[in-house]
């Protein structure tokens, strides 16, 4: 299965205490399976070196952001900067999004863009990966993680750790006015006229056939791969029994935050936020 190499990522040397290397970021498009080319960043993280400890890519962070969001969209790489205090991180944009190819499927074969991103980190040398998504996109690291996490220890698209944000328990969902608006993007002609020209994405136009695992059928199958679930209280695409149903599909191999005055997905996940769930990260993955 190829995702495509654009480099080598360069050897890291030890440095005086405290300081802090500038690297560039390393762009370029990977490969999915099924043949769809997704525009990826790699961004080595601001680590500090410790001339006490022997130098290590470690940690890496593979973001996967929602819905008509890109891998160059501001609130995309806000979250990029935060995580990047805290170790490596990975962006991409799904198929149908950006620069990348294709057409958005809006959580079904978008599993194939996230385990394109997953091999890259690992091949560039990362031993612990962490898939963060937002919306649309957590829905995708729960199934990723269903069909790549686990004991699947050899499998260079598996996942250590599994963060989902603000992600939706069930599909087709329509109980809030958003959820309406965004299936009439979906599924109608016009709406995916606006999706094109007015939000640059690129919308499928086949209905799913098959209907892909839920995320509340999904969640079970990660264990044990640690998982966390963090959604706000005030988020108006899905509501609290949305989270409270992943939770409860997880049972004790899952974390449920449910954060106060919080909306939804990225817009609304502040540095703060972003910095706990880091912790969280570095602690569970590995």
């Amino acid at each position: 299965m190829s995702t495509g190499r654009a480099g080598h990522v360069a050897r890291s040397t030890t440095r005086p205490h405290g300081e802090t290397p500038r690297r560039s970021p390393l762009r370029t498009f990977l490969r999915t399976v099924d043949g769809v080319s997704i525009n990826s960043v790699y961004e080595p993280g601001e680590v500090v070196y410790d001339a006490r400890r022997t130098p290590s890519v470690g940690l890496v962070f593979v973001i996967a952001h929602g819905f008509t969001g890109a891998v160059d969209r501001p609130h995309v790489r806000r979250v990029a900067r935060a995580f990047a205090r805290h170790g490596a991180v990975v962006t991409f944009s799904f198929r149908g999004h950006g620069a990348s190819g294709g057409h958005s499927t809006v959580g079904d074969r978008e599993v194939y863009d996230l385990a394109a991103a997953v091999r890259w980190a690992r091949e560039l040398g990362h031993t612990r990966v962490v898939t963060v998504g937002f919306s649309m996109g957590g829905s995708v690291v729960l199934r990723h993680a269903a069909l790549n996490g686990g004991d699947k220890h050899d499998d260079p698209a598996r996942t250590d750790a599994v963060v989902s944000v603000s992600a939706p328990a069930r599909w087709y969902y329509r109980g809030t006015a958003p959820m309406r608006r965004l299936h009439w993007l979906v599924t109608r002609p016009e709406g995916r006229l606006v999706g094109r020209y007015g939000f640059g994405t690129r919308i499928h136009r086949r209905e799913w056939d098959p209907v892909p695992l839920s995320p509340v059928e999904a969640v079970p199958r990660i264990a044990p791969t640690p998982l966390l679930i963090v959604h706000g209280d005030r988020d108006g695409y899905f509501p609290l029994d949305h989270p409270r149903m992943l939770a409860a599909a997880a049972g004790d191999h899952g974390e449920l935050w449910l954060e106060p005055g919080m909306g939804h997905a990225e817009h609304a996940a502040h540095d703060v936020l972003l910095a706990r769930i880091a912790d969280w990260a570095a602690a569970r993955a590995g």
